[in-house]
């Protein structure tokens, strides 16, 4: 049963729609980057537009340039720290007891112990 909705089974953009409608796309040029794990990516750029000297491979994260026989070393990563390593780098352990006395001598004078 119709129900008189003239762009029943269209979609947004379809139909004939050529270069003249569409514009003439830019030139591109696509360039091969090597990552140390010899994984190859292939972006492509706009013919003008300035190629970057790294790129980040897409399958191991690694960073890729386009010399194959000589990609650049992985990133240095630094280790995770958890709060007390950092404190740890800033007080010595007897700062952290003299700290540690004076919180429970505290603690203890407002409970109303010796």
């Amino acid at each position: 049963m119709a129900t008189g909705n003239a762009i029943r089974g269209t979609r947004v953009g379809s139909g004939p729609m050529g270069e003249s409608e569409r514009g003439e796309s830019a030139a591109r040029v696509v360039v091969s980057f090597w990552c140390s794990n010899g994984h190859e990516t292939r972006p492509s750029f706009a013919h003008d537009a300035e190629l970057p000297g790294t790129w980040d491979c897409p399958r191991c994260g690694l960073p890729a340039n386009t010399d194959m026989k000589n990609p650049p070393p992985a990133r240095r990563t630094e280790p995770y720290k958890t709060h007390l390593a950092y404190v740890k780098e800033r007080r010595s352990d007897a700062d952290g007891e003299a700290l540690l006395e004076e919180a429970l001598a505290k603690l203890r004078a407002r409970r109303g112990e010796n």
